[in-house]
């Protein structure tokens, strides 16, 4: 029986994280029957064997690393600390591993690096440049050296965390994607998404503070703009190397 694919979800609101989910599952090619789905902002992560699966995907989250411990809620704290274990076991072993935008905080505040709302991004289309190191890796490999991805965060990564190899970078995010041992990745950009799908998010969280509320218009015309293939081979490639 082949392995399957484990994608956990940390948005609270269903419209959005169902949307995120589809959107893993179509630019992933992945099937119904190769997946399964953990709603960590429910109940934390369950305990579970990192090597029953292919390969682990985190997706973003409204969660901020960087807030003050005494302002984040008790289901962030318990969410945190269930990722401190669950890397713990993902990086001692290197199983495959992909975390977007939360998700690479999540791994570079577990890996030492630090999170911080020194480069965050506005909603919208950046350019993306591969690093020399990037070039070798198999995820990026042939791809445009420069490339447009969507964003949107309040935080980052201020430098490449300590033991990570920098695999992309952008001119207002210094750290947009890296690798920790061979198997485990973290982008700051959303593989998964386009523009319907960052359409979808900006009316679920319009008043989240990602943007002014009253922008929200403006900012669906210029995301209709965007046309982003790249990080979506990204995202393929990553499950077509790990399918098991």
């Amino acid at each position: 029986m082949s392995k399957k694919f484990l994608i956990i979800q940390l948005r609270a609101e269903d419209e959005a994280a169902d949307n995120e989910f589809e959107a893993f599952c179509t630019v992933g090619g992945i099937l119904p029957e190769e997946v399964e789905r953990i709603r960590a902002e429910k109940a934390g992560i369950p305990e579970f064997n990192v090597d029953d699966y292919a390969a682990i995907i985190v997706g973003g989250s409204p969660f901020d690393i960087s807030t003050p411990e005494d302002v984040k809620s008790d289901i962030q704290k318990k969410v945190e600390t269930d990722f401190t274990r669950l890397l713990s076991k993902v990086i001692k072993k290197d199983i495959p591993f992909l975390g977007a935008c939360s998700g690479n905080g999540l791994v570079g505040n577990f890996c030492g690096g630090t999170i911080s709302k020194k480069y965050g991004e506005l909603v919208g289309g950046v350019d993306v440049t591969v690093t020399e190191e990037g070039k070798k890796d198999p995820l990026l490999r042939g791809l445009p050296n420069t490339f447009r991805a969507l964003v949107g965060h309040k935080e980052a990564c201020e430098t490449t965390p300590p033991g990570a190899v920098l695999l992309a970078r952008s001119t207002t995010c210094p750290v947009q994607m890296f690798r920790v041992g061979k198997n485990v990745y973290a982008t700051q950009f959303h593989p998964e998404a386009d523009a319907d799908v960052f359409i979808v998010r900006i009316h679920v969280y319009k008043n989240y503070g990602y943007f002014p509320p009253e922008e929200a218009d403006a900012l669906i015309e210029r995301i209709q703009q965007e046309d982003v293939p790249v990080p979506k081979k990204i995202l393929r490639r990553f499950i077509d190397q790990y399918r098991v």
